[in-house]
């Protein structure tokens, strides 16, 4: 039986468009590749410069005996040279995860499965291989070992194994988040020890394995592409607007920005001790500007247009299909500056430039894996759909990962037809039978949607009396890097730009809120979302107005917002987060609906100040998040609500638990539940337990930026379960408000 979570791959030769017609195909794929006397010859060992690269794709019937896991390993290798075999086998422990630990393992009597590479493309420079894996669930989580022989590492020496952990059949994901995986231009990185933070990833890794890694955007930051000996180096320093605007993006400079693309990728995923984790904890990625270029989408539309970004739109998708969803590229997306590429055709792809695909071969793809949701149309300087995810982590939690940058405007993060059909999909897979109910919903965002608010801000940087500054920056040079190079705009304004909680996206940002409440009631499922890009922790949440009495356990609209930004980038200085902290007021989303962050660092992380005592909302400091259910122990004892989807509560948990006589909160600066209470370093979700029911937040914070282990502290708070009996008349009249609501919206 195929595969049903990865690409399927035609042995067919369908037609093309007219204009592609002479491109040179095979029987799986576009294009001849390199021609093999310009590189090693195929007696020498096969060459790894990257890799290799661990995805997760999803599971089918997760929760039942017959459920299968589905992965995939990416090597990237020498060009026109045989691919190695993956050999994967189940063994009885997983090895220890950093670069310097011993690597035995245990013996098992597992039979060995055998993985055969799938080339995605190959062209002069290097040639991508996938191998999917396929893994049946157990009764109990298992741990898997795969070997590559064979091939040696541009590197220099990696670990002869790699191991990674499966859950459970009835079990769901622990599961770890991060963002902003890179350092903006300028900073200076041994002053922040490089990529410290992977060290304690990979500490907890060894103590309780995370069975996935969510990256919540800008996994690589690629802004280098226009500063030092970038290729883009030269159009940034043109001072005339209209000039940079009309540069031309020709075949040589695509091939420059092309060359940077990929061996900055290399060069990323292949550093110490991120490439560690690459290999053993299973990644599931969604883009963010810094993935493409800083701001990318969040410029003036016109702008936007240029050839050179429409140029480096369609590179960095190629790479970002690659690298990080293990997917081969389509055409349009690194021939868009040729003129017969700009007329997207569905199932087709683009008009391919056959110029520009010398020497190249491409994967011709029969269907999509399964995760993906892709869009109806291009986005608007990148001519492909946009791809946002859905896939099961493990037995009791959805995932779903939205991709707001490939439709991003300065007006708009997503076209209301691809919310049409992430919602679609969401209603299919809510509405599925399995042994184990769906209780959380976690949705990524690449920024925070519950958030202060910095209208006032955007108002002076949009106002008159910039105008003479910008006068004096671009003639004298006054003002710095105030204005950005590319439009000439405040610098901050397209971090602004971006945000849900600016001006001109509070409409879209209140309709998807609403559709997220409107789903949480239908299907008695807690939602949480996931945002990073502001480069400091901070929770928002979304709850239901105080005055309402509403339980916990019946507050559907209760909703938080877990922002966890940088893993790797420097934080923002304090007086910025001291700022958003004292702008934390308490917002209104409708009658029913506020929204604030909550207190939730209590102390300073090893008793080093990152911000001002009185600031307990967002924390300056670089950190990463891990998510588990909770089980009745990491409760000590207490649970919010008193029961979970229909299932009776244990008694010792209930007659602990706080019931709707408890008095109410008076708004969102105080705890909102029993979770909340006691949040903070001393809160036992801190300490990162997992089972079942709801869900344990850990948020782990940097100590001292200059210990190169990368120690951290933990800060923790629970998330209860919801539950919510169909046919009580409040909820269901409000579900029937909602949609007439939702209707004139």
């Amino acid at each position: 039986m195929a595969d049903p979570r990865t690409h399927h791959f035609s042995d067919d030769t369908p037609s093309l468009p007219p204009a592609a017609q002479s491109l040179p195909e095979t029987r799986n794929g576009y294009g001849n590749g390199p021609r093999s006397d310009a590189n090693a010859g195929p007696l020498d060992q096969p060459e790894v410069m990257c890799g290799p690269l661990l995805n997760y794709k999803g599971m089918n019937d997760p929760g039942s005996d017959a459920g299968v896991w589905y992965g995939s390993v990416l090597l990237v290798m020498k060009p026109a040279q045989p691919p190695p075999d993956i050999r994967y086998k189940r063994t009885s422990s997983p090895a220890p995860s950093r670069a310097n630990a011993p690597k035995s393992l245990p013996s098992t009597n597992s039979i060995e499965r055998i993985s055969r590479g799938d080339k995605l493309y190959e062209d002069p420079v290097a040639a991508f291989w996938r191998f999917a894996l396929e893994i049946p669930l157990h009764e109990s989580g298992t741990c898997w070992e795969y070997s590559i022989p064979g091939v040696r590492y541009s590197s220099g020496s990696s670990p002869r194994n790699h191991t990674f952990v499966v859950p459970a059949v009835s079990q769901s994901m622990r599961i770890m988040f991060h963002s902003c995986n890179g350092f903006s231009v300028g900073t200076d990185e041994d002053a922040w020890s490089g990529p410290a933070l992977w060290n304690d990833v990979l500490r907890l890794h060894d103590e309780k394995p995370f069975h996935v890694m969510i990256g919540g955007g800008d996994q690589i930051y690629n802004d280098g592409v226009r500063v030092d000996k970038g290729p883009l180096r030269e159009w940034t320093d043109i001072g005339n607007p209209h000039k940079r605007r009309e540069y031309p993006f020709t075949e040589e400079l695509r091939k420059r920005c092309d060359d940077f693309y990929f061996n900055n990728y290399v060069r990323w995923f292949s550093t110490e001790p991120f490439k560690s984790a690459n290999g053993q904890i299973p990644q599931v990625n969604i883009w963010d500007d810094h993935d493409i270029i800083d701001g990318f989408g969040s410029y003036t539309d016109h702008f936007m247009h240029c050839p050179v970004f429409k140029g480096i739109g369609g590179i960095s998708f190629k790479y970002y299909c690659l690298f990080q969803h293990h997917i081969p590229p389509s055409k349009p997306t690194y021939t868009s500056p040729a003129p017969q590429t700009h007329h997207f055709h569905r199932g087709s792809g683009g008009h391919a430039d056959t110029s520009q695909l010398s020497g190249t071969f491409m994967r011709k793809i029969d269907s999509e894996d399964e995760c993906f949701i892709l869009g109806k149309r291009p986005g608007p300087y990148i001519s492909e759909l946009s791809r946002s995810l859905y896939m099961n982590l493990g037995a009791r939690i959805g995932f779903v990962g939205l991709d707001a940058r490939t439709e991003r405007t300065r007006r708009e993060v997503n076209y209301p037809d691809t919310y049409d059909l992430i919602f679609e999909r969401l209603e299919r897979e809510m509405s599925r039978q399995s042994p184990n109910k769906m209780t959380h919903l976690i949705v990524l965002l690449g920024v925070p949607i519950a958030y202060p608010r910095l209208a006032w801000l955007e108002t002076i940087f949009k106002s008159p009396i910039i105008g003479p500054i910008r006068f004096l920056s671009r003639r004298f040079g006054i003002g710095g890097s105030f204005f950005n190079k590319f439009d000439g705009q405040v610098e901050l304004l397209d971090d602004l730009d971006d945000h849900y909680t600016t001006h001109q996206h509070k409409h879209e940002r209140r309709e998807l809120i609403l559709r997220l409440q409107a789903l949480a009631l239908e299907h008695s499922i807690r939602i949480t979302i996931l945002g990073g890009d502001v480069h400091l922790a901070a929770v928002g949440r979304f709850y239901a107005n105080p005055r309402l009495g509403v339980d916990i356990a019946k507050d559907y609209r209760y909703m938080a917002n877990l922002v966890s930004s940088a893993i790797t980038n420097h934080p923002p200085p304090k007086a910025i987060a001291d700022l958003l902290a004292r702008r934390n007021k308490i917002h209104h989303l409708d009658h029913e609906t506020d929204e604030t962050l909550m207190k939730l660092f209590d102390k300073s992380p090893g008793g080093i100040a990152k911000a001002s005592s009185f600031n307990k909302v967002t924390m300056p400091s670089r950190n990463y998040a891990v998510i588990t259910e909770s089980t009745p122990a990491s409760m000590d004892g207490r649970t919010n609500g008193h029961v979970t989807n229909g299932n009776s509560v244990p008694t010792d948990i209930a007659e602990n638990t706080p019931d709707s006589t408890k008095e109410k909160p008076k708004d969102g600066h105080y705890p909102l539940h029993y979770g909340e209470e006691g949040a903070g370093v001393g809160h036992v979700a801190a300490r990162g337990s997992s089972g079942n029911g709801g869900l344990d937040i850990c948020f782990r914070v940097e100590i001292d930026q200059h210990d190169r282990e990368g120690k951290c502290e933990g800060y923790g708070f629970s998330i209860p379960p919801l539950e919510i009996v169909k046919g009580q008349s409040g909820e269901v009249h409000h579900r029937h408000l909602f949609k007439r609501e939702h209707a004139h919206a």
